[in-house]
C-alpha cells in the first residue's frame, strides 16, 4: 500500500531514478523551480532505489523505464514486494506512449507515468497530483494499454477482476466504479454525496480488499472487468 503523508502541506518530496546523467540533471533543475517539491535524491540505476528511498523517505519516485542496470520495472517491483508505511508512489518516465513495458510498469504498482517530452509544467503538475494521491493515467490511455493484451491473458484477467468487484458492498463497487472513470476524488464526493475523507477511507479499504497498490491498479481491475 501506498504511504500517507503525514503532512500535507509540507512539500512533496522526490526522488529522481535515470541513468541519463542530463535527464537527472534537467529534472532536479526543472523541479526545483516549484515551492512545493523537494528533490531529496537522484540516483542512476533502478538496484540504488530501495536504499534511497529508505534514507531520503521520497513521497513520488520519478523512474527512468529503460536503465543500464536494474530497470524501472523491477525497481518498481521490488518496492512493492518491501511495502510498508512509507512506501513512495512511483510514476516511470517513458518515450512511447503504449509501450508494453509501461504497461508491465503499471501492473508492477506504478501511480502512472509521463512522457519523457512532457512540458515542464506538466510534469510538475503531475508530481503534483500523485503527491496527493491522485492517478495520472486516463481512462483512455487505460483503455489502450489493455488493448496490447493477447486475448487469453484478457479473458483471464476479466475473470478475475469480476471476482474482486464482486468481493465489494455496493457502495465501495460504486467508488471504485468511479475510480476507474478517472473522476478525482472531490468529483467522487459531490456526486455520492460523501467528504472527500469519507472517499479516501473507502478507496483505502478498497485496496486492501482487492490487494492493490494504488487507484491505477484499481482502474485497471475496473476496466478489465468491462465486457469485452
Amino acid at each position: 500500500m501506498t504511504q500517507v503523508r503525514a503532512d500535507e502541506s509540507a512539500p512533496i518530496r522526490v526522488l529522481i531514478v535515470d541513468d541519463d546523467a542530463l535527464v537527472r540533471a534537467g529534472l532536479t533543475l526543472m523541479l526545483k523551480g516549484a515551492p512545493d517539491l523537494h528533490i531529496v535524491g537522484a540516483v542512476a540505476d533502478g538496484g540504488e532505489v530501495e536504499g534511497a528511498v529508505a534514507e531520503h523517505r521520497p513521497d513520488v519516485v520519478l523512474m527512468d523505464l529503460r536503465m543500464n542496470g536494474l530497470d524501472g520495472i523491477e525497481a518498481t517491483r521490488r518496492l512493492r514486494a518491501g511495502a510498508g508505511a512509507r512506501t513512495p508512489e512511483v510514476v516511470v518516465l517513458t518515450t512511447f506512449d503504449a509501450d508494453e513495458l509501461v504497461f508491465r510498469a503499471l501492473r508492477a504498482g506504478a501511480s502512472g507515468f509521463l512522457l519523457k517530452d512532457t512540458p515542464p509544467e506538466g510534469i510538475v503538475d503531475a508530481v503534483r497530483k500523485v503527491g496527493a494521491g491522485e492517478p495520472i493515467l486516463s481512462p483512455s490511455v487505460t483503455r489502450k494499454l489493455i488493448a496490447h493484451l493477447v486475448p487469453e491473458e484478457e479473458s483471464r484477467r476479466r475473470t478475475d477482476a469480476r471476482q474482486v468487484l464482486a468481493r465489494l458492498s455496493e457502495r465501495e463497487r460504486e467508488v471504485a466504479l468511479a475510480v476507474g472513470q478517472g473522476k478525482p476524488n472531490a468529483v467522487i464526493a459531490g456526486e455520492l454525496h460523501m467528504s472527500v475523507g469519507t472517499v479516501k477511507g473507502y478507496i483505502s479499504r478498497i485496496l486492501t480488499k482487492a490487494g492493490l497498490d494504488n487507484r491505477v491498479q484499481l482502474a485497471l481491475v475496473v476496466h478489465d472487468a468491462e465486457p469485452g
